[in-house]
């Protein structure tokens, strides 16, 4: 089974492309700490280049950008290929799957394009509503 959980930040605003055939294809990077720290006392950082691909591209795309919080399920892939200098190398790249934006909408960085504004209502600044009093006493059987 190939699957994989990574929680991080973007370390770059999302690319949007598209394919010759007009598929959408959206390039981003995270950055994801390392539960341990190591000998000299430093987290250790691992960055992962990420693909998403035809409506969750164009989504992340629209509405994640650099510093933003996200969690991406998907699968590894890996690609060989040569350098300039004609080495052999290989890539790992993460193939999204879903997408879940963890930084929250009211927080500096997080792109507000089309979010609703925040309802205002008459309760002090509460969006919750008035609560009645209620007396039922009457039918309880004990």
């Amino acid at each position: 089974m190939n699957k994989v959980f990574l929680i991080g930040n973007l370390t770059r605003d999302p690319e949007l492309t598209e394919t010759s055939g007009g598929v959408s294809i959206c390039r981003f990077a995270i950055a994801v700490n390392r539960n341990y720290s190591g000998a000299d006392g430093e987290r250790k950082t691992d960055f992962f280049n990420v693909t998403a691909w035809r409506g969750l591209g164009e989504t992340v795309s629209r509405y994640a950008k650099k510093g933003n919080k996200v969690a991406v399920s998907g699968t590894i892939e890996l690609r060989n290929f040569e350098d300039s200098t004609g080495a052999k190398r290989t890539a790992v790249d993460i193939i999204a799957q879903d997408v879940e934006f963890l930084t929250p909408r009211n927080s500096e960085g997080f792109d507000n394009v089309d979010a609703p504004a925040p309802a205002r209502g008459g309760n002090r600044g509460s969006n919750k509503p008035a609560l009645q009093s209620f007396d039922d006493d009457s039918d309880i059987p004990f």
